[in-house]
């Protein structure tokens, strides 16, 4: 029969008797022995349990990442597509600006606003999404303005051909039955007998030379004594709108009447002599936007670049005007 193994005892020193005491254990020291093993394995265990949960993912976690690494992946391809569609709109805007409103001589329309970008590795998803919500929300007021800078330039240009048929653009009289005498600015007045600002060009021609509408318009005044036209004898005046008038001055005889409508080339009057003139001539003037510009330079329809540049010089010539 085999031997039990005989049971360890533990022994301490006793000091006052100088010799060693078996330790009788007692059913407290049992239960403090217990209750401290129990205690730091609780402990131990729930340190391992938390470093576990910190540096290994549960499944559900491990999900959840890829979720969002997914996520994170779509939005930047989202924020590439809006790239694309930022470059087109923005090349769209460049012609809108600098071909489209430059041709119809309108100030450009866009400013575009940068947005900062927040696309880094460490950027949260909270980030990249409200980046790209603004980005969105930026793009569709973009496309709002352009679409309606489109449909404005549509109507310009629609109307193009109406406002080019506004604009003076050919001489009054006939090239070859009229010849320029006086240009704009100042100029000796031949019966005042004093230098003044002349603003308009005498035309000298024949007595009862017809006289034309330089552009489509209405007839705003017709007639003599016009109101704040003394001195200019019988005249007719022409709203071309788009800030254009016309006036046509010292006329011996006026042909069309006021609110009536007349298109570029249709007969006015005749020329005359009536008023402060001294000589048979038209007096002839551009307004543009309320103030009275050079008429020579609106006569480009009817001339040739010789002949614009022969009556330019003639123009420039300070002398005598005829009214």
């Amino acid at each position: 029969m085999s031997k039990k193994p005989a049971k360890k005892h533990s022994y301490r020193f006793n000091p006052q008797t100088l010799s060693y005491e078996r330790v009788v254990e007692t059913m407290k020291d049992r239960l403090k022995k217990i209750s401290f093993t129990v205690a730091f394995g609780l402990v131990l265990g729930a340190a391992f349990t938390i470093l576990g949960f910190a540096l290994i993912d549960s499944p559900k976690e491990k999900m959840l990442k890829r979720e969002l690494a997914t996520y994170k992946r779509q939005v930047r391809q989202m924020n590439s597509k809006v790239n694309r569609a930022s470059a087109v709109l923005k090349n769209l805007e460049q012609r809108d600006d600098n071909i489209y409103r430059t041709i119809f001589e309108v100030e450009p329309i866009h400013n575009e606003q940068e947005i900062e970008d927040p696309q880094t590795e460490d950027a949260t998803t909270k980030d990249l999404l409200e980046y790209t919500n603004n980005r969105i929300d930026a793009l569709n007021k973009r496309l709002y303005i352009q679409s309606v800078s489109f449909d404005n330039v549509y109507k310009m240009a629609k109307d193009q051909k109406v406002r080019l048929a506004s604009i003076p653009a050919i001489m009054p009289i006939a090239k070859d039955q009229c010849k320029l005498v006086s240009g704009f600015g100042t100029r000796y007045h031949p019966i005042m007998h004093y230098r003044r600002p002349h603003t308009g060009v005498d035309l000298a021609a024949r007595l009862g030379t017809p006289i034309y509408a330089t552009a489509d318009g209405v007839v705003k005044e017709a007639g003599r004594n016009a109101q704040g036209m003394g001195g200019y004898g019988i005249v007719c005046l022409i709203d071309h709108g788009y800030g254009f008038k016309t006036l046509y001055a010292h006329m011996s005889e006026v042909k069309v009447r006021v609110g009536q409508k007349v298109k570029r080339g249709e007969q006015v009057g005749w020329v005359g002599s009536t008023g402060l003139s001294s000589g048979s001539h038209l007096h002839y003037e551009v307004i543009q936007n309320g103030k009275r510009v050079d008429p020579v330079y609106f006569f480009f329809n009817d001339l040739t670049p010789a002949e614009f540049e022969e009556i330019i010089e003639i123009a420039n010539q300070e002398n005598k005007c005829l009214s």
